[in-house]
């Protein structure tokens, strides 16, 4: 019997008395590629955090090699053979591809820095996982895919022999992935053991091997990822069973909704579009490619330069986040943390700041008015735990994200600007959401979907968009919204923009 690179026993972890892990016991085998799934706030990120040192159990132990360990310190665990890669790259944008991967282990002689020696190893480091990328170049100037890919080769530095990757793909486009994919597969056949925490279904079949489902922090199952369907997957996840993650949405599109005519503006060029009201339309392309200034420029958070914004046929105005809300459009942005919610501010008063008008008098906010109103529509929402007066960082990345769609719900729209609505959501939340923005479409709204995540945008939207280098390369229906439709004009190269 081959034995576990690493493993927990009976682990227990507690935060001001709330466990976030109960009694886990998980066995992570060389050669394999061990997925951890579950809702956010499960214990995935606890578990992992054990296992590089971010924290310490209560009770139970960690073994590495089978022997009962303390892992003190990331440096610690570093020097045991485990390496965390997080979904945030951590390189030094100043420094090298070079420098940062011997940031820390420069070879030194006599207090002085050997180049070649510091080039070699960085040069070896990258050959290790098949990566040609230059040892030369800034990080700063790498796209988010090579910045992972210099991660994964620093952590694998020395005596690496547990790689922990923490939803590696959640910025990366689909021929990204599939090249981070063929690196874990390289890392797999050379005997590294490696968890994978993702909350895509598709990735769990394409690279996983083994799959432990975390539900309240305790182990629900582990599992060969070949033994187990999505369907049960989503409920052992959930403890609920789940029949549809994709709502049935009904198209009764209306007279009126958004619509671009000819717009240039930032890295777009002359596109044309229409979402009409009742209607979910989806606009998706590659990372880079253009779809993520539209809803900037919905919003007036960019100026066009050319072209016409309308609403239900008007002119929208000025390019100004106030001015666009007032005129009916609202717009979730991509990044709900840095862009979407004030940390110091409850959740309760994140969902109302955009529209604190509806509960004045004289100029006087009521706040038992507003306090109520918010805390109905995070109700309805399903926020978890249902508290509106905690901060937003004590929630769940899915919790945040229905804390910003609260804002949604507070008047009546006739704009609905979604920004990649579900990157970093769990399933559960997920389905939530998606039910959400059916609602919305269905009170009349004109709702636009921006996403690189192509199942989203099939299975939701009722028309779909394809942008490629700043135009509007495609518009797909009906048989035509599939993935293998519009996949490849992802990588189309457009002289203007074909409708």
């Amino acid at each position: 019997m081959t034995l576990p690179v690493a493993a927990t026993r009976g682990v227990w972890k507690s935060f001001q008395a709330s466990p976030a892990l109960r009694d886990v016991s998980i066995d992570f085998k060389p050669g394999s590629v061990h997925v951890l799934f579950g809702e956010n706030g499960a214990g995935k990120s606890t578990l992992i955090g054990l296992l590089s040192g971010v924290h310490q159990p209560d009770k139970g132990q960690i073994l590495i090699g089978g022997e009962a360990t303390t892992i003190s310190s990331p440096r610690e665990a570093r020097e045991l053979g485990v390496s965390t890669v997080f979904q945030d790259p951590a390189l030094i944008p100043q420094l090298t591809v070079c420098e940062n991967l011997t940031l820390g282990r420069e070879p030194l002689k006599r207090g002085f820095l050997q180049r070649r020696r510091q080039t070699a190893i960085a040069v070896e480091a990258l050959e290790r996982i098949g990566s040609r990328i230059s040892v030369s170049a800034l990080a700063s100037d790498l796209s988010r895919a090579d910045q992972q890919v210099v991660e994964i080769a620093r952590a694998l530095q020395g005596s690496a022999r547990l790689l922990i990757l923490d939803e590696p793909t959640a910025t990366l486009t689909e021929e990204e992935t599939e090249r981070l994919f063929a690196i874990l597969e390289r890392l797999r056949a050379d005997g590294i053991a490696m968890i994978y925490i993702t909350h895509r279904m598709g990735e769990i079949r394409r690279i996983g091997d083994e799959v432990s489902i975390l539900r309240d922090g305790a182990l629900v199952r582990t599992t060969r990822v070949a033994d187990v369907s999505d369907r049960e997957l989503v409920e052992l996840m959930t403890g609920r069973r789940v029949d549809a993650i994709f709502p049935e949405v009904p198209h009764r599109p209306r007279d009126g909704g958004l619509e671009f005519r000819g717009v240039s503006g930032g890295s777009i060029e002359d596109i044309t579009f229409h979402v009409k009201r009742g209607e979910i339309v989806g606009l998706t392309g590659l990372v880079g490619s253009g779809k993520g200034e539209v809803g900037k420029l919905c919003f007036g958070l960019s100026k066009t330069q050319s072209g016409e914004i309308l609403i239900d046929g008007s002119d929208v105005g000025p390019a100004s986040p106030e001015k666009r809300l007032k005129r009916g459009i609202i717009y979730y942005p991509g990044d709900r943390k840095r862009d979407g919610l004030i940390g110091v501010r409850s959740a309760r008063e994140n969902v109302t700041l955009s529209s604190l008008d509806e509960w004045q008098n004289w100029g006087f906010l009521n706040r038992a008015s507003e306090k109520k109103a918010a805390s109905d529509i995070l109700a309805k929402l399903h926020l978890r735990p249902a508290n509106p007066d905690a901060l937003p960082t004590t929630f769940s990345g899915g919790n945040q994200q229905k804390i910003v769609l609260g804002r949604g719900f507070t008047r009546s729209y006739a704009v609905h600007v979604f920004d990649e609505p579900t990157a970093g959501v769990d399933v559960g939340a997920r389905a939530e959401i998606y039910d959400a923005i059916m609602k919305l479409a269905e009170s009349g709204a004109a709702v636009l979907v921006i996403s690189s995540d192509l199942p989203e945008i099939v299975n939701l939207s009722h028309r779909a968009y394809v942008v490629a280098h700043g135009q509007i390369v495609g518009e797909f229906s009906g048989e035509e919204l599939s993935e293998k439709t519009l996949l490849p004009f992802f990588f189309h190269e457009p002289t203007r923009a074909v409708i």
